[in-house]
């Protein structure tokens, strides 16, 4: 199965949070119980340099938080960077969920 592409905007300096829904193959939201999500952003995919985002699962509705603060964003590479979101089950089944761009713009009021 193809994982999704989302690409998405991060302003340096400046709180991001954006919800990601999980989906089973009918399109229904997936319930997450028993799982948890880990999702990571670097430069390039094969850097060994990475930032994590704070991951928020709600359960019933399949959502995925992911968020950073501001002294952790500001501290990004300012361009093109990549993301995915990572979940693992209960029993330690690991599925990439989400993956895609991360375009990091400069601040300049910060």
């Amino acid at each position: 199965m193809a994982v999704p592409a989302i690409n998405i905007s991060i302003d340096k300096s400046t709180d991001f949070s954006q919800d990601f829904i999980v989906k089973n193959a009918d399109q229904t939201a997936m319930n997450l119980s028993g799982y948890t999500a880990t999702s990571k952003i670097r430069k390039y995919p094969e850097d060994s340099t990475s930032s994590s985002f704070t991951c928020g699962i709600t359960s019933s509705t399949g959502t995925i938080n992911v968020s950073m603060g501001a002294s952790d964003t500001a501290s990004l590479v300012t361009g093109r960077n990549y993301y995915d979101i990572i979940i693992t089950s209960g029993v330690g089944t690991v599925t990439k969920v989400y993956e895609g761009t991360v375009m990091v713009t400069a601040t300049v009021s910060a």
